[in-house]
């Protein structure tokens, strides 16, 4: 290896420490000042139900589900199981599971529709549940590493008992054999000896079922929502009544009311859930927690070790100042913005995502004609490339605004649509504006770079202080589906990885202009491992399939600008590096305490424990599903990456001679490009849903690529103008 490499050499071991750092990196202040069931065991009691929100929560309507909001805590619930929306039954085998479980669809089939009717849930019969081993062959097929009667198993195995009360909580505290060692139907006369007589109880209240969102098949309640509401409500406080002094109770809405799928809502109060917030590791997010989060916390409660393959942790209090009314309505409002933002932007993400893809295909079109014909003089043709820059400028900082626009509830105006609209379009104004008129906005690269670093700093800041912007905003992470809460996903590291290089383009170019090869590598080095670090640290970005992606990627951009030609065994040591890191990173996320591990621990362990396959197997088929299922993105993926690769394959072709303009006035920005594509083309293969690498990608790469090459032309005809408008002076 030549001198000239020891740049990339220094970068490697500069990771190498910082992922070394990653190990010693202590749990969240928030997490470990806490306070755990697990550390003083008391009885706990579960009032599982279904179908309700905090939006159904009021002190004068629900009295029993108030006084957990006012004197415990609470949190949204996210209670997505396998399918869209989870049915009742579907919740209970979730708890029991600990993981995504749902009953079967029709004729027996693992895959159920919203318009399916739900499943009943079955009543324990002869000691156990009836259509037990269905559940479990659904389970099996749906390779969640689901395992039905987790919870009561590893209860019963360290000699815990389960008393379950009504058919929900019979489904939730089975056994993996299905039997259910401990039952009673739901009787008020009766709940205080069967609320005694175990440390752990499962109690059924019954679900709410909305009849206008009911399928079409499913027998439809004879009751308003309202009234069931209530009912619901009143069973809560008979088993508050009748539960045991120094008990924790938690209730629980586990399921969906409909085919609509919802953020629910749970609280708990007793000895270790006092007025406040509750909060999991597995979501970081005071306020959010996800259903696998309450088997763990049964677990916990009852003084048992939790199983290191469940992706749920045991829920703890942030506590607040107060019990006061005032402080419960504040919490309310919180609750309610979880379950408003997450489920108005679920509705409005489809039409935001059709207007984008067909947008970036007219940006497409545009430019091939703008760069195919000339129209009319020399001034019009310069107007028409000027508003394609400004076109092109403002398109690539809409991904970053719709970020930004979680800054303002818009969620809580009485247009949804319009009110995200209008605040994602006061984002794109402020940015494009910084990227146009500021003194860079004239140059060949300066709002590329502008809007890179501006995306750049929008999503590193937000994952750095818990990715508050990302949740149900309409390009980052949805609660309601439930598949991340913190870090970065798919998306935001397409985002993100993509304003690195190009960031990565703009700074070197300016040092190879001036003779500084040298400086410029190390500049690549430090600001694509300053990223990396960002998007791969367990801690901030958490990401298992960004690093292997983007440093591929960064280390072709290094030796390119050194001169060093990449071989493929040049290729193949960067490629075994990378996955070497990867797994480095993984092992050391492992040996950390469970509540502090992300999922790139849990997927080392998946690897030990021979559950990794299963994991690939079932990301594989979500990418196929969503490249086949998403005609709107399998048309973008395949334009955009094509668009690309073309213009680097042939610059010199009529519809990219400007593009090859620009490579000779910035000659790190061909090469920055053919990076580019070895980042969205790796991350596109080897992540789950990795088809939205490339789409999303493109949506800052093409228009910004566009900008350069319209500079460019705009360059060349700035003295052709002048000379026309000296001569009519």
């Amino acid at each position: 290896m030549t001198r000239r490499a020891l740049p990339l050499l220094a970068g490697l071991l500069t990771l190498l420490g910082t992922v070394l750092g990653i190990a010693a990196a202590p749990a969240s202040a928030a997490t470990s000042a806490a306070t755990s069931a697990a550390d003083d065991p008391s009885p706990v009691v579960l009032i599982g139900t279904g179908g309700l929100t905090w939006t159904d929560v009021s002190a004068e309507k629900t009295p029993a589900l108030w006084s957990f909001l006012r004197d415990g805590s609470s949190a949204a619930l996210s209670v997505r199981s396998v399918n869209t929306n989870t049915c009742p039954v579907d919740g209970w085998l979730s708890l029991s599971a600990g993981d995504r479980a749902a009953a079967p669809g029709p004729h027996g089939s693992p895959d159920r529709n919203t318009t399916d009717p739900c499943p009943a849930i079955p009543t324990v019969d002869s000691g156990a549940v009836p259509g037990w081993n269905a559940y479990v062959r659904a389970a099996q097929a749906k390779k969640f590493d689901a395992t039905p009667g987790l919870l009561g198993e590893h209860l019963a195995s360290n000699g815990v008992c389960v008393q379950a009360i009504g058919p929900g909580a019979g489904v939730g505290a089975a056994l993996k054999s299905g039997m259910v060692p401990r039952y009673a139907a739901f009787d008020p006369d009766t709940l205080t000896s069967a609320l005694a007589s175990c440390p752990v109880t499962l109690v059924d209240v019954g679900s709410v079922r909305d009849p206008k969102e009911v399928a079409q098949d499913e027998t439809a309640p004879t009751t308003s929502r309202a009234a069931q509401v209530k009912a619901v409500d009143n069973r809560i406080q008979q088993v508050l009544d009748a539960a045991p002094g120094g008990a924790d109770l938690v209730v629980a809405s586990l399921s969906d009311a409909g085919a609509q799928e919802r953020l629910r809502l749970v609280a708990a109060k007793g000895p270790h859930y006092g007025s406040g917030t509750l909060r999991s590791s597995s979501t970081r997010q005071t306020g959010l927690v996800q259903a696998p989060d309450l088997t763990a916390t049964l677990i916990s409660a009852a003084g048992v070790d939790v199983p290191r393959e469940l992706g749920g942790k045991p829920l703890h209090r942030v506590p607040a100042d107060s019990n006061a009314e005032s402080a419960a309505r504040e919490r309310l409002r919180a609750l309610v913005d979880y379950d408003q933002a997450s489920h108005e932007v679920h509705s409005l993400v489809p039409p935001f995502f059709n207007a984008v893809v067909y947008t970036q295909l007219a940006i497409y079109a545009l430019v091939l004609l703008v760069w195919k014909r000339d129209f009319g003089a020399p001034e019009t043709r310069a107007r028409l490339l000027r508003i394609v820059r400004r076109v092109g400028v403002v398109a690539a900082t809409i991904p970053a605004a719709t970020f930004l626009a979680n800054l303002l509830p818009w969620w809580r105006f009485p247009l949804p649509m319009l009110a995200v609209v209008a605040s994602v379009a006061l984002f794109v104004t402020a940015m494009s504006t910084i990227a146009l008129l500021g003194p860079w906005g004239r140059s060949l690269l300066g709002p590329m770079a502008a809007v890179s670093v501006l995306t750049m700093l929008v999503l590193a800041l937000d994952v750095m202080t818990g990715a508050r912007l990302q949740l149900s905003s309409l390009m980052g992470l949805q609660p309601v589906v439930g598949g991340r809460y913190y870090g970065m996903g798919n998306t935001t590291f397409a985002l993100f990885a993509t304003a690195t290089v190009l960031l990565c383009i703009a700074v070197s170019d300016h040092f190879v202009r001036a003779g500084k090869q040298m400086v410029a590598a190390v500049a690549v080095a430090a600001i694509g491992l300053g990223a990396t670090f960002v998007d791969g640290a367990p801690f901030w970005g958490a990401d298992g399939g960004g690093p292997p992606a983007l440093l591929p990627g960064l280390a072709y951009l290094v030796l390119t600008i050194l001169g060093i030609k990449v071989t493929w065994r040049r290729g193949a040591i960067i490629a075994g590096l990378t996955a070497g890191l990867f797994l480095l990173v993984a092992f050391l996320d492992s040996l950390r305490a469970p509540e502090s591990q992300s999922h790139l621990g849990r997927f080392f362990d998946s690897i030990l424990n021979g559950g990794a396959m299963d994991i690939i197997v079932r990301k594989g088929q979500q990418n196929l599903a969503i490249l086949f299922g998403n005609y709107r993105l399998a048309l973008l993926v395949p334009v955009a990456l094509v668009f690309v690769i073309y213009v680097l394959a042939r610059p010199t072709s009529w519809g990219s001679r400007a593009l090859q303009r620009s490579f000779d006035s910035a000659p790190t920005l061909r090469p920055g490009l053919i990076a580019l594509l070895i980042v969205l083309t790796i991350g596109f293969l080897i992540n789950d849903s990795g088809v939205a690498i490339p789409a999303n990608g493109a949506l800052i790469a093409v228009p910004l690529i566009i900008t350069v090459a319209v500079e460019t032309l705009l360059d060349e005809a700035r003295p052709t103008l002048e000379t026309r408008a000296a001569r009519r002076r």
